[in-house]
């Protein structure tokens, strides 16, 4: 059958795009990338459903895919109906008792379980853990001024290998067991992320955010970094090109790579299948950082 000049093209970039993707697919095959799912990529249905179903295809040809997710949005909605107000103090959502309640409530519950339920829908396997299960997530008061919020001081990654090794898919909500007081600490999802990635000996980190990376100029999207070495950090620092909530992103991303991660990647969660373009093809997307 003779197909029309259109129509074979289509089939021989769909091609191209399936054998481009196999060295990766080779080279990541048992491997274990984290992937830090939050912002846009978490409230818009039609970004959400790319980001589980590239994270299931990921699965399904061999690696080792964690999930470590945040619920800002979601935390505030419910906060605004029972009629407490969100507080921020350096970025970092202040966390009370009332607050903590809800944070765990949200994260450990509603945010968490949905993520499972969707990923179990779509066709793969997913368990929900949050930093309580096994002793995964251990912390400390970060400061008074940011009342419940912890700084992690220990990561207990066998809950984790234990889910991985059977198969399934582990999502996890950061919320830690206090050292330092009986009680749960609101952990920042990007820096569970990163320590977690760690722990467990990850090839990658993939922080999904709702900008493209790190730009030269952040009003101009031209000006994108695609690659960042440690070592020219603290240049970019003082030059302000890396500034905002860009720098515990990055600082998160050098935590990483310091612990033994080889890669980490700074990705634009509002373009769909971002996670698949930077995995699995030549061209990559967002900013990677590394050594």
């Amino acid at each position: 059958m003779e197909l029309a000049g259109d129509t074979m093209k289509n089939y021989m970039d769909r091609a191209t795009v399936l054998a481009e993707a196999l060295p990766y697919i080779q080279e990541y095959n048992g491997k274990t990338v984290v992937v830090k799912y939050g912002g846009n990529a978490m409230v818009s249905e039609t970004l959400q459903d790319a980001v589980i179903s590239d994270i299931i295809l990921l699965h399904l040809v061999g690696i080792r895919v964690i999930v470590v997710h945040g619920g800002g949005p979601e935390i505030g909605q419910m906060l605004e109906k029972i009629g407490k107000k969100s507080r921020f103090v350096n970025g970092l959502r202040y966390t009370d008792e009332d607050t903590m309640d809800i944070v765990q409530q949200v994260l450990c519950g509603k945010v968490n379980k949905s993520l499972v339920s969707i990923i179990n829908r779509m066709g793969a396997k997913a368990i929900g853990l949050c930093g309580l299960d096994g002793g995964l997530l251990k912390a400390k008061k970060l400061h008074d001024q940011y009342g419940l919020v912890g700084e992690i001081t220990s990561v207990c990654p066998k809950i984790v290998n234990d889910v991985l090794a059977n198969g399934y898919i582990p999502v996890i909500s950061t919320v830690a067991q206090g050292v330092d007081a009986d009680t749960s600490y609101n952990i920042n999802a990007d820096t569970a992320a990163s320590e977690l990635a760690v722990a467990v000996g990850a090839e990658k980190l993939i922080l999904l955010t709702d900008v493209q990376g790190v730009l030269r100029d952040p009003k101009d999207e031209t000006t994108l970094i695609p690659q960042i070495r440690t070592s020219t950090i603290p240049s970019l620092l003082s030059e302000g090109v890396i500034s905002g909530g860009m720098i515990p992103k990055i600082d998160c991303c050098v935590a990483a790579i310091r612990g033994g991660v080889h890669r980490t990647h700074i990705l634009d969660g509002r373009i769909p299948h971002s996670i698949l373009i930077e995995m699995l093809s030549h061209k990559g997307i967002g900013t990677m950082i590394f050594e």
